[in-house]
């Protein structure tokens, strides 16, 4: 998709001077007003808020005067920089159609004319569904799951990149076609929704063996990134995923963007950038393509403690939401009003126009609370079910909490319906290579850790995980057959727990690695989705039987629990673990799910007297008969139950 998505269009012949209003629309124009971009390109008939910004791009644009036919010009901000123009539009009684917007230059008879397009909605932004705790989201890199057959070897006007599948920080030439023609293998695992790693364009340079692979590096926030394919392609996806019954959560960045950004060569005001004065007077980078830094460079702490600290000093504070990320990737100033204005509509643009089901927002504490607060409200108003999940990467529960819609612990209402599950990926990591203890190891730390569930105004607005491209991955580098057992155990508390349960790309497969080797090592390409692999692991005769018995008891799990009430709805009994046992119920009416796990590295017995009082709830004959979800196992429950060194049984009351 080209960046210039309008017409440029002339009309009748010149009556008027440009500066006067009266018949300015049947005025021809010269075209001498260079309007070379406007974002967003086209925009929605119907919203709730009829306040539209055009960002407008062009030489010396700055001081031109605006006018449109058929809505209102509320505002015109002439900012610092001469090539940006901010037109504030009110649309309450604009149609759908093309809406006629005049650019004149004062004083002369130049003026340019665009039909911009104001479009019907697809659907009320009630109808958006997003979301919610009967899903499990599917995380992958687009980059490196899957390549479909008409993949470029280079695309034209990029900055200079190489794919080499060899390189762990280079890209490997996944794209959107690739995850489309996998659809089907979603569908057999039993996941409900995708997340792809951001997919919008990251045009900067391969550096020194490194790139911006993983999307994080925004450079235009309206265009997919050519080397995964075109707005359109991206909008077929989603498409094509609906009908395989998937929903897509689209990954975003506002915190930062990516250096090779307008903004960053061409700021349109001088706080556009948080801390930006290191980039003047000075060539921004070297000749072999690496960015320079001045000592006036700041980069965050990457603590988030003092953005909820009490006593958080003013440098304290500055650092960890001021400061860049890293020098590649410039902090945007979220308390400029008008740039936050553009990123909220830049969201709803993409709701609107790809049919997005979900956003997950990357280094959601990094940026201006305030902001964060204004566009999730404005985000809640327009789509009340519409779901957004925030990465807060505290190991806390009272911080996480505290991030929630209408959470008690903060004055300010952060409006955010989701948070990221820290805790309990902190707190697995480490249980799994410990003994469960009477106290606080192994599965102790994974009870105390939901104990404070209180802390939270809506658990089932949670996101929990086992890993992700952030972190280890669950196997790590452990070998032999224990390891399998453990994240058994993992994924069955993940799958049963009041949580959103997120799984990572490979997990199914037992895709190990670790970020003490290279961030690539826990990013490997999904064997199978390249030209010449020579495994293929999306078909059962390409898995080992290791990984297809690993893929076969996952799905067997996932399949049970899509439309599973007691997992949804149910309510959640846990148990201090009792002789290395930890168990969790739910119960809903009269079903019941009891899981499971032996915390410890040698066999173990769950004494079914300790937890009696999960068999009292109904009168039916049948409940002491309890089946084993993955395994289809049964167990006579007026019996102990035997387990074997980490064993996890989710066991369903018949």
């Amino acid at each position: 998709m080209k960046k210039t998505l309008f017409t440029l269009l002339s009309l009748s012949t010149l009556l008027t001077s440009c500066g006067h209003r009266t018949n300015m629309f049947t005025d021809e124009g010269n075209g001498n007003v260079e309007v070379s971009r406007i974002d967003p390109a086209n925009w929605y008939a119907g919203l709730k808020d009829p306040t539209l910004q055009l960002m407008v791009y062009g030489p010396d644009i700055r001081e031109v005067e605006v006018y449109a036919d058929g809505a209102e010009v509320d505002s015109v901000v002439r900012l610092d920089s001469p090539n940006y123009l901010l037109v504030y539009l009110n649309l309450s009684h604009t149609r759908a159609g093309e809406l006629p917007i005049a650019f004149c230059r004062p004083g002369t008879q130049d003026k340019t004319i665009v039909h911009y397009p104001i479009r019907e909605r697809e659907k009320s932004g009630e109808e958006r569904e997003g979301f919610t705790n009967a899903d499990v989201l599917y995380m992958l890199m687009p980059d490196r799951f899957a390549q479909g057959s008409d993949h470029p070897q280079q695309v034209a006007g990029m900055n200079a990149y190489r794919e080499d599948r060899s390189q762990p920080s280079l890209r490997h030439g996944g794209d959107l076609q690739g995850i489309r023609d996998h659809l089907d293998y979603f569908n057999e695992l039993g996941v409900t929704a995708l997340w792809f790693t951001p997919v919008l364009e990251n045009n900067s340079p391969d550096d020194n063996g490194f790139s911006t692979y993983h999307g994080y590096a925004t450079t235009d926030y309206y265009r997919v990134d050519p080397r995964f394919g075109t707005n359109e392609q991206y909008r077929a996806l989603i498409d094509d995923a609906h009908a395989h019954g998937l929903k897509v959560v689209m990954d975003m960045i506002f915190n930062h963007c990516g250096f090779e950004h307008p903004w960053v060569t061409d700021r349109p005001s001088k706080d556009w950038l948080n801390i930006a004065e290191w980039l003047e007077g000075h060539d921004r980078r070297d000749e072999q393509g690496r960015i320079i830094t001045t000592d006036a460079f700041q980069q965050t702490s990457y603590k988030l403690t003092p953005v909820r600290d009490p006593y958080a000093s003013q440098t304290d504070l500055r650092e960890t939401v001021d400061g860049w990320f890293v020098p590649s990737m410039p902090d945007l100033n979220h308390r400029n009003p008008h740039l936050m204005t553009y990123l909220i509509q830049n969201s709803i643009w993409w709701i609107e126009t790809a049919g997005i089901d979900g956003i997950r927002m990357d280094t959601y504490p990094y940026a201006d609370a305030q902001g964060m607060a204004r566009w999730m409200k404005r985000l809640d108003e327009e789509y009340p079910n519409f779901n957004v999940v925030g990465e807060t990467w505290v190991t806390e529960p009272a911080y996480t909490a505290s991030w929630q819609k209408d959470s008690r612990l903060t004055k300010e209402n952060s409006y955010l319906k989701t948070v990221m599950d820290f805790s309990f990926f902190d707190k697995l990591a480490m249980a799994k290579n410990e003994e469960t203890d009477g106290w606080w190891n192994g599965y102790n730390r994974i009870y105390n850790s939901l104990v404070y569930d209180y802390l939270y105004e809506d658990p089932s607005h949670v996101m929990a995980f086992v890993d992700n491209h952030d972190t280890d991955r669950f196997l790590g580098t452990a070998q032999g057959p224990e390891r399998v057992n453990k994240l058994k155990q993992a994924l069955a508390l993940l799958l049963t727990l009041p949580r959103i349960p997120q799984l990572y790309y490979g997990t199914e497969i037992l895709m190990d690695g670790t970020k003490a080797i290279t961030d690539g090592d826990v990013r490997c390409d999904f064997p199978g989705g390249f030209p010449g692999d020579a495994q293929n692991a999306f078909t059962a005769e390409g898995r080992t039987p290791e990984q297809q018995e690993m893929f076969q008891w996952l799905s067997q799990l996932l399949h049970w629990r899509q439309g599973n009430e007691t997992i949804v709805r149910g309510y959640t009994t846990q148990f201090t673990p009792w002789k290395g046992v930890y168990v969790v119920a739910r119960r809903w009416h009269r079903s019941t799910v009891i899981t499971v796990v032996n915390g410890t590295d040698h066999e173990a017995t769950m004494e079914v007297k300790h937890f009696a009082e999960l068999l009292d709830t109904t009168t039916t004959a049948s409940t002491t008969t309890a089946v084993d979800i993955p395994t289809g196992r049964q167990f006579d429950l007026t019996q102990d139950v035997m387990l074997k060194a980490r064993e996890a049984l989710v066991l369903e009351l018949e």
